[in-house]
């Protein structure tokens, strides 16, 4: 179990390659094209939602559980109990041992996981349509029933720190990652790692997860998306007679502190052995479909792809063909943040070219962005494209429950995700134009700049290049 920044989203749960390409449609207008995935949905008398997307191509199912709670919540001093809770929730209640839960989901012929963002937390399976009953009372079970001790806690602790000290202890690139994050949100709690503090993650306890289990889990605070071989009326008598069971309690607001504005370029560099390939990121705090100039948003997504989408892509075509500079290069947007999301562009050089060089040549293409804008034909290329990988979406089975879970736990609806291409459709050159120099400001961005250490012995395997791109926020069990 893991923690999703800087790469919001780094392994991420099994169908996410599907759940990459719909994060696009989470997002916020009111639908008049075509729908995407024709929902059903109802609410539970506890006040669960419930969100049925029927796919009759075989005899399958993906549940997913998705807690309006992440680490972005967590109490003071106590980061990484989002991702602890998480990793604790598999280990059992009265009915089910530790360690048992996923055993019973292998024995079914399913897979489970589960994964923390700053601003939700999910638990999923796939599995047969005739076992569905089965996790559904399973995940029931372990909402209403988790049960700790010191005695389980304590070795799942050194699981966690364990596990941060392979993924970002010992990865130069995640550890830049870290910085950059915590550097371009200074006030605000996107800037403390999912995973949390190794020191404060080192002091966590059973009743500190206990506490934040009693604050948080509960089926109203909770969405059930399932997707897969069956219809809300089939679904219905088993949701009511497994999750519709656990009482409803009373859940706090999400109440977070307002990032304040900041200025000046900030920069950090980061040497160490491992590397084998320097990198080079700016990253910009930017709005979301939910929060800061969100009149931005569905333009920063066209921006995006006219940008970073790929080969085809404006920073990729100079860079990389035509310049030379770059060995990769890409654009990243979150929009679907609760509060504010972030824009960034990552490269690596090409042989013999240095840092300096590449960073000048990629500093060229923004202002000849802010200067001259986009184009009419590329924002309908981009548009076109778009739409289509919504359309290519309905094929996908966890890739729709990931979608609206995301969306509900984020603060949009269901409408939202349906209403996405009709929002990108309507999406201007004038649009894209203006939120890209709304954002792309000169003097409120973070540079991180990754090389290698010449002087050191390596002494662990070589590191790859820091992620071109901070994306998506996650970590993953």
């Amino acid at each position: 179990m893991t923690a999703l920044p800087l790469a919001r989203l780094r392994r991420h749960a099994a169908g996410l390659a599907a759940g990459a390409a719909l994060t696009a449609l989470v997002a916020l207008a009111p639908p008049a094209f075509a729908r995407v995935f024709d929902p059903e949905t109802f609410t539970l008398s506890n006040g669960m939602q419930v969100v049925v997307v029927t796919n009759r191509r075989a005899p399958v199912i993906s549940q997913m559980v998705w807690y309006k709670v992440g680490s972005a919540d967590e109490p003071w001093g106590k980061s990484g109990i989002a991702h602890f809770l998480e990793h604790l929730m598999f280990k059992g209640t009265d009915e089910i041992a530790p360690g048992e839960f996923s055993k019973t989901i292998a024995r079914n012929g399913g897979r489970d996981n589960a994964f923390t963002s700053h601003d939700y937390t999910a638990y999923f399976e796939n599995i047969a349509r005739d076992r569905l009953e089965l996790v559904m009372g399973m995940e029931a079970d372990r909402m209403a029933d988790l049960r700790l001790t010191p005695e389980i806690t304590k070795p799942e602790l050194a699981v966690v720190l364990e596990e941060r000290r392979q993924r970002t202890e010992n990865n130069p690139g995640a550890r830049l990652a870290e910085q950059l994050n915590a550097t371009l949100f200074v006030h605000h709690p996107y800037g403390t790692p999912i995973i949390g503090w190794m020191n404060e993650v080192a002091s966590l306890d059973d009743k500190d997860a206990l506490a934040f289990y009693r604050r948080w889990y509960a089926p109203n605070n909770a969405v059930l998306v399932v997707a897969g071989d069956i219809t809300a009326a089939e679904l219905k008598p088993l949701a009511e007679k497994t999750f519709g069971k656990v009482p409803r309690r009373d859940v706090p607001e999400r109440i977070r502190v307002q990032e304040p504005p900041t200025e000046g370029q900030r920069r950090i560099t980061l040497v160490d052995a491992q590397v084998r390939q320097p990198s080079w990121q700016r990253v910009w705090k930017a709005p979301s479909y939910h929060d800061g100039a969100k009149e931005h948003a569905y333009a920063l997504e066209v921006l995006q792809t006219i940008m970073g989408g790929g080969a085809t892509s404006r920073l990729y075509r100079t860079l990389v063909v035509e310049q030379k500079l770059a060995a990769g290069v890409s654009l990243s947007y979150d929009a679907q943040a609760f509060n504010l999301g972030t824009l960034a562009i990552g490269a690596s050089p090409a042989p013999g070219v240095d840092l300096d060089r590449l960073e000048q040549g990629i500093e060229a293409e923004v202002a000849r962005l802010l200067k001259d804008g986009v184009t009419q034909a590329e924002v309908e290329t981009a548009k076109t494209r778009l739409t289509r990988e919504a359309i290519f979406a309905r094929d996908s089975l966890q890739g729709p429950a990931y979608a609206f879970g995301q969306a509900l736990a984020t603060g949009g609806t269901v409408e939202d995700v349906e209403a996405w291409p009709d929002r990108i459709a309507a999406v201007t050159v004038e649009q894209v134009n203006a939120a890209a120099r709304a954002v792309l400001t000169p003097n409120t961005n973070v540079t991180g700049i990754l090389l290698p250490d010449p002087d050191a012995p390596v002494t662990g395997p070589a590191a790859a290049a820091a992620p071109l791109v901070p994306t998506t926020r996650g970590e993953e069990h």
